[in-house]
């Protein structure tokens, strides 16, 4: 029998933070939809592998899918209509099998494809599932009020595979207003009976920031090596009401002189990205000669650091900038700019660390002459 297989990839992944949707950010060195491409790519039942995606991200797609032949399709405004997309775009072809997975779960293997086509040999249905293991509570805000027994419960995972004709004459009998967890449920509403096999921890899903690590100890056991790199920056002061350091606009006496908006500890932060992926350093991405980065927002030289670290296969761990300076006062707002850095990284907030110190009215930045800032960036990459 002949399988097709859906990659539903078409979500924003806001929860899991970081510079780019989930399904792009890199996992064991390469981003997280392109293992499941793989997989099924490599499996010799799969003659068609649809990708359902958010058009916005095209650009990202082709990047993280290059060299794998794939056909996309844009994704709808929930994800079953992004599934019903996918569906319709292998109706000219239709195949005997179905499978339908998510672009955050990477951790697809072909044992698990055996298993589910095994399945489907005598069913209209099956689905990859773990028993529950912990006690389950019912909570009403932060108490616990109700017990919730254990006894039949699964947590289902994906891919779910079907029979394509059954999926798709239940996805077609799907009400607008009616409200499904999964496209098991799509199925059984229809009245198919679903058949369940084991699943496997290595599917688990990316959702939050704390996923990653986990995800990738599961399917991606090389050694991961940190590599550190070191930035420096520094701007004068000229005529101006406010600075700009990491993200957070200060109010002050003076401004900082730059070609863009001289936000030193960013520019710094840049750096030390660029310094640890061998990157050279902002100046040769970003040249001050270049009156196209005339007073831009430094947010834009941290994404492109960031995005070459991705492409390179890094993960960026931690971060550390000093700002060095008699005034503005930075504590005030230390916070604030941690908060922002955390936001544009990508990185935990624990994992973000800025702090201010004097020169002791030593030096350029004791005569207030200027601002001067570091950076020490840690990024992980396979070994």
């Amino acid at each position: 029998m002949k399988a097709a297989a859906i990659i539903v990839a078409a979500g924003r992944g806001e929860r899991a933070g970081g510079p780019l949707p989930k399904q792009y950010a890199p996992i064991g060195g390469k981003p997280a939809l392109r293992w499941s491409i793989e997989a099924f790519a490599a499996h010799p039942a799969f003659e068609a592998i649809v990708l359902v995606i958010d058009p916005a991200h095209e650009a990202h797609f082709r990047a993280a899918a290059a060299g794998l032949d794939c056909q996309i399709v844009p994704g709808g405004a929930v994800r079953s209509a992004s599934v019903q997309a996918g569906l319709e775009a292998l109706r000219s072809s239709a195949p005997d099998l179905v499978f339908i997975h998510d672009a955050a779960r990477p951790g697809l293997d072909a044992n698990m494809l055996d298993a589910l086509i095994r399945a489907l040999g005598s069913h209209h249905g099956a689905a990859p599932a773990l028993r529950v293991a912990d006690a389950l509570k019912r909570a009403d805000g932060q108490f616990v009020h109700e017990d919730v027994s254990r006894d039949g419960l699964v947590r289902v995972q994906t891919p779910q595979a079907f029979r394509y004709a059954a999926i798709r004459e239940a996805f077609q009998a799907l009400t607008p207003e009616a409200q499904v967890d999964d496209d098991v449920a799509v199925a059984r509403a229809a009245g198919y009976a679903i058949a369940l096999v084991p699943g496997a921890a290595s599917l688990a899903k990316i959702t939050y920031p704390e996923d990653f690590a986990l995800v990738e100890r599961l399917i991606s056991p090389a050694t991961l090596i940190p590599l550190v790199g070191h930035g420096i920056d520094a701007h004068q002061f000229t005529e101006g009401d406010f600075v700009t350091l990491c993200g957070v606009r200060i109010a002050h006496s003076q401004a900082l002189l730059g070609h863009s908006d001289a936000d030193a500890g960013w520019h710094a932060l840049t750096d030390a990205i660029l310094g640890a992926i061998g990157e050279g350093d902002i100046g040769d991405h970003f040249p001050p000669t270049d009156p196209k980065w005339r007073g831009a927002d430094s947010e834009q030289f941290l994404r492109h650091a960031l995005h070459l670290m991705e492409q390179a296969g890094g993960r960026l761990a931690h971060c550390d900038i000093t700002i060095v300076c008699e005034r503005p006062r930075v504590k005030p707002h230390r916070e604030a700019m941690r908060s922002r850095t955390a936001e544009v990284t990508g990185l935990a907030l624990a994992r973000v660390n800025v702090k201010a110190t004097t020169t002791e009215e030593m030096g350029f930045t004791g005569r207030r002459e200027g601002i001067l800032a570091t950076a020490t960036a840690t990024v992980l990459v396979p070994g």
